[in-house]
């Protein structure tokens, strides 16, 4: 009975190191602010309540639905690849297509700034700038081969890009 006793002693008193350990590393950590100082520099935490993670996600939310609109409102054809990303991410896919088929790709961005559509090959299409306006660009698509289709953001531009293949 003396071992048990030892062993639940050693165990407690392991338990309270470790939580007198934790505890000294959270305070240290909390009161050096990593570089960061207050003032005019400081930038509000993103998950602080009204902080820039909600503002971004609502505006991200808003951008996004802006852009499926334009789309829905020329959209015709039988879907076959379809999506949206930030403009920053871009859009990078390789829709698979069926021999002797027509397809027609359209893209809107909508925020500020624009991107830049191309294909590999480059005879799949044109390359184009897509203004970050919701105006749709459209691109006709007559690959019989796999097409890389390629839409980056230009530096500073933000927003979303939605896009959407049909066959025609």
């Amino acid at each position: 009975m003396g071992d048990l006793v030892v062993t639940r002693s050693r165990s407690r008193s392991y338990s309270a190191v470790c939580a007198v350990v934790a505890s000294v590393f959270l305070v240290v950590s909390c009161a050096s602010g990593g570089g960061e100082g207050e003032g005019a520099g400081a930038r509000p935490s993103p998950s602080a309540p009204g902080g820039s993670r909600t503002t971004n996600e609502a505006s991200e939310k808003k951008l996004t639905e802006q852009a499926q609109a334009a789309l829905a409102a020329v959209h015709s054809g039988e879907l076959v690849e379809a999506g949206v990303e930030r403009v920053n991410d871009g859009i990078h896919t390789e829709p698979t297509l069926g021999e002797g088929r027509t397809y027609r790709l359209d893209v809107v961005c909508s925020g500020s700034g624009s991107a830049r559509l191309t294909f590999v090959p480059a005879s799949a299409g044109t390359k184009t700038t897509v203004p970050c306006d919701q105006s749709v660009v459209r691109q006709r698509i007559t690959m019989r081969e796999r097409v890389h289709i390629d839409v980056d953001g230009a530096e500073g531009s933000t927003g979303m890009i939605a896009w959407q293949l049909d066959a025609i």
